[in-house]
């Protein structure tokens, strides 16, 4: 399964970020092979308007399956959904340990958003 992880850096032992739409980083991880590749999310950092659903689209385009992030909008919950991408959150951990916990077991999927829209 691919999972796309917010994450404060490129690698899988950088923290996850607790933002979805203006993470700095998705890194989508292979979680049959363990491959992960790293993708910039700097454009969407400072948009005023629509990073959710901007990030939450290039998670589709990158074929992601799942996402995990730390809060998620309204907006961008919407537009995982419609794509059937699956939605977990995790507290702040290395990208290494979220992926261990999914594995295992111990993240819920989420349905509704944690947090209002313009969450910084």
């Amino acid at each position: 399964m691919k999972i796309a992880v917010t994450s404060q850096g490129k690698e899988l032992s950088s923290e996850i970020d607790p933002r979805f739409g203006r993470a700095k980083w998705l890194l989508v991880v292979d979680t049959e092979t363990g491959l992960s590749e790293a993708y910039d999310n700097a454009v969407n950092l400072n948009h005023a308007q629509g990073a959710g659903i901007q990030t939450g689209q290039n998670v589709v385009n990158l074929g992601a399956e799942a996402v995990i992030t730390g809060n998620i909008g309204p907006n961008a919950i919407k537009t995982l959904s419609a794509a059937n991408v699956k939605v977990f959150l995790s507290k702040a951990k290395t990208i290494q340990e979220t992926i261990e916990s999914f594995k295992a077991g111990e993240l819920n999927e989420v349905t509704q958003a944690n947090v209002e829209g313009h969450w910084s």
